[in-house]
């Protein structure tokens, strides 16, 4: 058995049980000889770059759970575009240190960075097993049934549509139509969760939007007529990435501002003027209703309050199948959730090449998605609610069924 120092970083954008993952990696190590130390690289792979790390391998078991329970990136994380000469920086770092095993928990961008540092190790002769653990809110990863972290972004997004829904109704005297604007890049599987919220068929939302299907923006306004006819009012969820049938951003078509990128070059959606914001002044002008927007942006990834349980669970199961999966000897694959049973819901740990994985990108099948393309179908439900779990029940009068004469 190889002996050396497992290094963990944690890179893009944070989610509510990334720490989950975090606290699985380390507490496993704790019970494996192999690992002489566990050291967590400072803003993820920038602090192999700047040698900076702290030493995780005393952390008790009260205090592995406090971390568990955080959310955000408790390494701190980053964005960093790596060029080839940062990998040989990294790998001089891992040899000063003796480290021998390091995990990476992170997105589509993280696993092609782990797929390409552990080719870079095997070119230069220095054994370095890599291991990838699967985090985003997207959902986008290829080859895996979901992603830890998405079960609970979808969750407070859920809540967060049934309950200003609630809202809408009460006021559907006075507003007309609310546009929540959901994260998810190019994919639409968070704004597809918000579908849960749906236990009545007045229930919000009425309407949504992700980019696997062309917006058009004459039918979009048909729709909103139809819903605002029946009901009175009308609450919408749109993807943040939506475009035409051409490719272009709804949104962004009429701005002259350049269109905002990461490090990485690409789009970064929440510097924009918005999809909701532009759907919003489209209804105004051309139906004439009142009409707001709803942005919770950052907040679904940071939001402690709504983590779905079984969500912190898987979150930790896979950091503890990386790190067995290193002391085993294996490197150069991602861990994967594997769904193995829908009634009772259970998921088993797999893996799958990192070359496979990196790059690609996991959008929402078409049978998720009704005819009309405005709503989800109970194919993706069936899929999506045991990752976020029951939403806590409501109570509402029938104003047709209960009424009391004066």
């Amino acid at each position: 058995m190889m002996k050396g120092r497992l290094a963990v970083v944690q890179s893009g954008g944070p989610t509510p049980v990334i720490n989950a993952s975090l606290v699985g990696i380390i507490h496993e190590a704790q019970q494996h000889d192999c690992f002489d130390k566990i050291y967590g690289l400072i803003h993820g792979i920038e602090g192999g770059l700047k040698r900076e790390m702290i030493d995780l391998s005393s952390l008790t078991a009260r205090q592995l759970q406090t971390l568990a329970n955080t959310p955000a990136a408790a390494l701190r994380s980053s964005r960093h575009k790596i060029s080839d000469d940062d990998y040989e920086i990294i790998l001089e770092c891992c040899r000063a240190h003796h480290i021998h095993y390091f995990a990476c928990i992170g997105g589509n961008g993280s696993m092609y960075v782990c797929n390409r540092l552990a080719e870079m190790a095997q070119a230069a002769n220095y054994e370095l097993r890599v291991v990838g653990v699967p985090k985003t809110i997207d959902n986008d990863l290829l080859h895996t049934d979901h992603t830890p972290g998405y079960g609970s972004a979808a969750r407070f997004l859920a809540l967060a549509t049934r309950d200003t829904g609630l809202d809408l109704r009460a006021m559907a005297t006075f507003d007309d139509v609310t546009i929540l604007e959901a994260l998810g890049r190019n994919a639409g599987w968070l704004a597809a969760a918000t579908a849960l919220a749906v236990q009545h068929d007045d229930d919000a939302p009425h309407l949504i939007y992700v980019p696997e299907v062309a917006f058009d923006e004459r039918r979009f306004l048909n729709d909103v007529v139809a819903v605002h006819e029946r009901l009175g009012y009308v609450f919408v969820v749109v993807s943040e990435g939506l475009r035409d049938a051409e490719g272009r951003m709804i949104g962004q078509r009429e701005s002259n501002h350049a269109e905002h990128v990461d490090t990485l070059g690409r789009s970064i959606y929440s510097l924009s003027q918005g999809v909701a914001s532009y759907l919003a002044e489209l209804v105004r002008e051309q139906l004439g209703l009142q009409a707001r927007t709803l942005r919770p942006g950052l907040i679904g990834r940071a939001m402690s309050a709504a983590v779905s349980s079984v969500d912190r669970v898987e979150a930790r199961r896979v950091g503890e199948a990386a790190t067995t999966y290193l002391a085993d000897g294996g490197s150069g694959e991602m861990i994967t959730l594997e769904r193995i049973s829908q009634q009772p819901y259970h998921c088993d740990t797999g893996t799958i090449e990192l070359s496979v994985v990196s790059g690609g990108e996991k959008m929402l099948p078409r049978e998720y998605i009704n005819n009309a393309g405005n709503m989800m179908t109970a194919a993706f439900i069936d899929y999506v609610r045991p990752l976020i779990g029951e939403l806590p029940p409501v109570f509402r009068f029938d104003a047709d069924k209960n009424h009391f004469d004066g």
